[in-house]
């Protein structure tokens, strides 16, 4: 009798490593599907360039993830001239399930990609050969846009001066190397709404600059804290952390803001008088790329704050800087 139940339990273990692997194996060839780029070839017309050069600096910053930053200044700006060329790395230092590398978005490295596949990668995550992308390009929130601004920020990338690199393949540590495969979903598109509708078009501009992403506590890529009220983690290879500010119309967050004191905060890093500051070892530095945001329109800075004013408040004041322990020695 005990032999017999012994050999049940072996076959129900056989049975279970089986399905989970049949299951591994979909996962991994069948996933991620989202369907085949869409066939079309965007008019680079100047009027949609210059939308797309907008978004791609000062809304979305596309530009922002895809180019050299340099971190012994505060906000990390851009190195001039390596526009689009690719290669920063977000690893497992800095909190990743792996080693995630901004590809090359320039001419040089594009030119084999056809719009439509390009369109499929920033709206899906799904690259040219078919792999998944990882969404620290946060194509969930890009999949929510209008079709028009996603042409028109292809039609502007595809003038990036062309810049030979060759940025490493990013690889997932496991599990993530089978969860990825089931990130990548169809694009739910949406006509973007009339500027005159200033709440919603502040939350289509929050949506497109990926607010929510950034300003809410994170773990393991799974949300755990309330909707924008800050606290997620972003730690500096130094060990010192980083972390996001509670963005809701709480006392703790921005409640006691006018819109003038919103767009003061921003406009400070392009007024004539700004100039880059050094940053020194356990000076307090942040990833949220003022030296981008600061060029945003009157009208959609003001767009935003009334789209935050109207979000739930919360109760949330994170502390915004621990310098490494090294350093604070």
């Amino acid at each position: 009798m005990k032999r017999k139940i012994l050999r049940i339990i072996f076959i129900l273990v056989l049975l279970l490593l089986v399905g989970i692997g049949v299951l591994l194996a979909y996962v991994k060839t069948a996933l991620p599907n989202v369907g085949p780029a869409p066939d079309m070839k965007i008019e680079p017309t100047a009027e949609r360039i210059e939308r797309g050069r907008y978004l791609a600096n000062y809304v979305m910053v596309c530009i922002d993830c895809h180019s050299s930053r340099d971190w012994s200044l505060f906000a990390g700006p851009i190195v001039s001239g390596t526009e689009g060329k690719g290669g920063d790395v977000f690893n497992q230092t800095l909190g990743f399930p792996g080693a995630y590398v901004a590809k090359n978005i320039t001419p040089a490295a594009l030119s084999s990609w056809t719009d439509g596949e390009i369109f499929r990668a920033i709206t899906t995550g799904v690259s040219k050969d078919g792999h998944p992308l990882f969404p620290i390009m946060p194509y969930p929130n890009f999949g929510q846009l209008d079709e028009e601004d996603i042409k028109s920020v292809i039609a502007y990338i595809r003038t990036l001066p062309g810049i030979e690199n060759t940025p490493a393949k990013s690889h997932s540590d496991f599990p993530m190397n089978f969860i990825i495969n089931t990130i990548p979903q169809k694009a739910q598109l949406a006509k973007a709404p009339s500027r005159d509708n200033t709440v919603e078009y502040g939350k289509y501009l929050v949506t497109a600059a990926s607010c929510h992403t950034c300003h809410t506590r994170e773990e393991k890529g799974k949300f755990v804290g309330e909707d924008f009220a800050g606290g997620r983690e972003f730690p500096f290879p130094d060990g010192s952390i980083a972390r996001s500010a509670n963005i809701t119309p709480h006392a703790t967050g921005i409640g006691n803001w006018t819109e003038e004191m919103f767009m003061k905060k921003f406009r400070q890093y392009s007024d004539s008088t700004y100039r880059d500051r050094k940053v020194a070892p356990g000076t307090q530095q942040t990833l949220m790329p003022w030296t981008m945001y600061t060029h945003m329109e009157d009208q959609d800075l003001k767009a935003i704050f009334a789209y935050l004013r109207t979000l739930p408040p919360v109760d949330n004041f994170p502390e915004k800087f621990t310098p490494s322990s090294s350093v604070s020695k």
